[in-house]
């Protein structure tokens, strides 16, 4: 495995990260607790020293097996990134949507980020997560109800109070990244980016460029588009998300596997699989510092992990930014 420095910290951040949206199993048609255990625990026997989770996973769930996958390891040999700002349990701030638990239950999912909210999903998260400290903590969504003023400052008191070590922001603009920075220092913004989902190159990439902030890129495979195994016709789970995103239409799996086919020559040469080149081609454009990939089993955990044991050169990857220029999806 190798690390990248998250800016403005003295975190090492494995290039890899593991994303634990789908081990959580909301919106992915419900998880297998002990596999995504067991994918948590492959990763970190391989070198996946950092995780990111969040309460909303699961409504707890995701952070409960975060805290039980590392149980008994040392704490200061990996990082533990997980949010705030969304909340199931609450009717406050920006309705976001109606959802399901896990087991069925309807919810409704609210964007808040308002003081106290953000200290009680703090004692909260690092309960599930058993441990007293949150390395890298992030709002996962704005809230246009609370000013970002009370927001940053609460977490800003949470770092004073030695609960968290560094804030960052998700799904921000650079305007509110500014914004941000007023009340605290900002390590880093998480953020959307695969092949086919490049739009934060205009603005944001160069923002956190100028000022010397980490870019955690989430969803880089496009939830499994770009793994390869996806093509038309593919029947999802009951409860999956992807059954009603664009991406997924089969005009638009269809389209993507031309590309990939396109692509497989190269990963084959280089013994590796098209997840595997898709995530290196990520680590090596401008600005991204770390990729962060989920698994719900221990083999597409070692299949992550093992995407950075080779490397991809300036030409080759520009072989396929040519191959990518020509890929257009249906809206």
């Amino acid at each position: 495995m190798k690390y990248r420095k998250l800016e403005n910290t003295d975190l090492l951040l494995s290039e890899v990260t593991f994303g634990a949206w789908a081990a959580g199993g909301w919106m992915w048609g419900g998880t297998e607790r002990q596999e995504a255990i067991d994918a948590i625990r492959v990763s970190y026997s391989l070198g996946v020293t950092s995780i990111d989770t969040a309460p909303i996973y699961g409504q707890g769930t995701s952070e409960e097996i975060v805290g039980e996958a590392i149980k008994g390891l040392p704490r200061d040999r990996f990082q533990i990134l997980t949010k705030y700002g969304m909340r199931w349990d609450l009717k406050k701030g920006d309705f976001g949507f109606h959802s399901k638990k896990n087991n069925g239950e309807e919810i409704d999912i609210y964007k808040y980020a308002g003081k106290e909210s953000i200290i009680k999903e703090c004692e909260d998260s690092l309960k599930r997560l058993g441990t007293d400290y949150i390395d890298l903590y992030q709002i996962h969504w704005p809230d246009s109800t609370t000013p970002i003023s009370e927001t940053m400052e609460a977490v800003a008191k949470l770092i004073e109070q030695g609960k968290v070590r560094y804030a960052g922001v998700c799904n921000y603009n650079a305007a509110q990244m500014a914004e941000a920075e007023k009340y605290v220092t900002l390590a880093s913004n998480q953020v959307p980016y695969s092949m086919v989902k490049r739009n934060i190159e205009n603005e944001l990439i160069p923002y956190c460029l100028e000022h010397k902030k980490s870019i955690l890129a989430y969803s880089p495979l496009e939830r499994g588009l770009l793994s390869g195994k996806m093509r038309p016709g593919y029947q999802f789970a009951s409860g999956d998300h992807r059954k009603d995103v664009t991406f997924f239409k089969d005009e638009n799996l269809s389209r993507t596997s031309e590309f990939l086919d396109l692509i497989k020559p190269l990963a084959d040469a280089k013994g590796i699989t098209l997840s595997q080149l898709v995530i290196l081609w990520t680590l090596q454009q401008p600005g991204i510092t770390v990729a962060l990939v989920g698994a719900r089993n221990k083999e597409q955990a070692a299949d992550n992990a093992f995407a950075v044991n080779t490397t991809l050169t300036i030409e080759e990857a520009e072989i396929i930014s040519d191959h990518l220029a020509e890929l257009e999806l249906v809206a």
